[in-house]
């Protein structure tokens, strides 16, 4: 259905506006990140009724690996650049080649094993260039936040049903873990209230919610590729908006991430189709 895939492409271009948010917030980390969160989780709760129930004690334990993401996330964007910080988060597809035998006894196939070495090459591009202080440090929090991704992504594989569960407690989980930090950060100004709540209501709340509705009647190959223009949009709203500029070596490396993942995602559903008639 067209709708299903323009619901996909509206929830990551909300979802691309992430980095310019941030860095036009005075927030800290801890308030943006708290905030956020908060005030998704009771978007998410009236999108999704079903949500609001307690969740398992393996939904428990996705929905504190989706927290450490969504949390982790905003604390690279305030160390590093927003580009660094949404192209090193999304090498999760790597960390999920690597655990899924682990977690969930399914091996890659050799076309996702040959994806890990150019995943790899594009990580370590992040690095060449120079960096200012604080910016490695933002680079590793981000690459925390791919991890934790990953994990999410592998939980959710396995509580199914429980999404929305895990979309509503995950947030609550993000929000009050860094409330404490987050009280005694700066004193909010209206433009800072303005990007809190566009980030909880809009960024993350509703972006779910679309991606939630789109994904039902989409297959999943394409809505992998139809997502990936979060990452290509992402810095772009924060160069035009923030006037931030990403380097150069990670403007390559993001690229070949990028192109790792689209590959890694019609490879594989090449190879899921190929073999569907012999197990038929």
């Amino acid at each position: 259905m067209l709708r299903s895939r323009l619901y996909l492409l509206a929830a990551a271009v909300l979802w691309s506006t992430a980095g310019a948010a941030v860095k036009l917030s005075t927030l800290s980390a801890w308030q943006l990140a708290s905030g956020r969160s908060l005030v998704a989780a009771l978007v998410l709760a009236l999108a999704f009724p079903a949500g609001r129930r307690l969740p398992s004690r393996r939904g428990l334990g996705v929905s504190v690996a989706y927290a450490t993401t969504v949390v982790l996330f905003i604390i690279a964007n305030r160390l590093t650049t927003s580009a660094n910080a949404i192209f090193l988060q999304d090498t999760a597809p790597l960390y999920v080649l690597l655990l899924s035998p682990l977690l969930l006894r399914e091996r890659p196939t050799r076309g996702e094993l040959l994806a890990v070495p150019v995943f790899l090459l594009g990580l370590s591009l992040f690095f060449l260039d120079q960096l200012a202080p604080g910016q490695l440090g933002g680079n590793l929090t981000a690459l925390a936040a791919g991890v934790a991704f990953a994990l999410t992504i592998l939980g959710l594989r396995a509580v199914n049903e429980e999404g929305p569960v895990v979309l509503v407690w995950g947030n609550l989980i993000a929000g009050a873990s860094v409330l404490v930090p987050a009280l005694g950060g700066p004193t909010p100004t209206p433009l800072d209230v303005g990007l809190l709540l566009f980030l909880g209501v809009f960024q993350l709340g509703l972006a779910y919610t679309l991606f939630h509705r789109g994904i039902q009647h989409t297959p999943a190959v394409e809505a992998s590729l139809l997502i990936l223009l979060e990452p290509v949009l992402n810095p772009v709203w924060t160069f035009l908006l923030a006037g931030e500029q990403p380097g150069p070596w990670a403007m390559v490396g993001g690229t070949i991430i990028l192109i790792a993942t689209a590959w890694r995602t019609v490879v594989g559903a090449v190879n899921r189709r190929a073999s569907a008639p012999a197990q038929g």
